[in-house]
């Protein structure tokens, strides 16, 4: 399992949906998106510096993977 920071948003989302497969992306919000990820047990990042477009992109993806 690699060390995740906040570019890594396909890997996040990849371990989102594995990690909370009964949340449906789509709805969440991005403060708790934000807690989440950074709950991850091999996320590395600093929590200050994620933005709103990292999180976006992040819910994108894990909106894919549960398509």
């Amino acid at each position: 399992m690699n060390n995740l920071d906040w570019l890594d948003v396909l890997d996040i989302a990849i371990e989102l949906s594995d990690k909370y497969p009964d949340v449906n992306p789509q709805w969440i919000s991005f403060p708790d998106l934000h807690n989440k990820i950074c709950k991850l047990e091999n996320f590395i990042g600093d929590p200050e510096k994620s933005n709103e477009k990292i999180l976006e992109a992040i819910q994108m993806h894990w909106i894919e993977e549960c398509d």
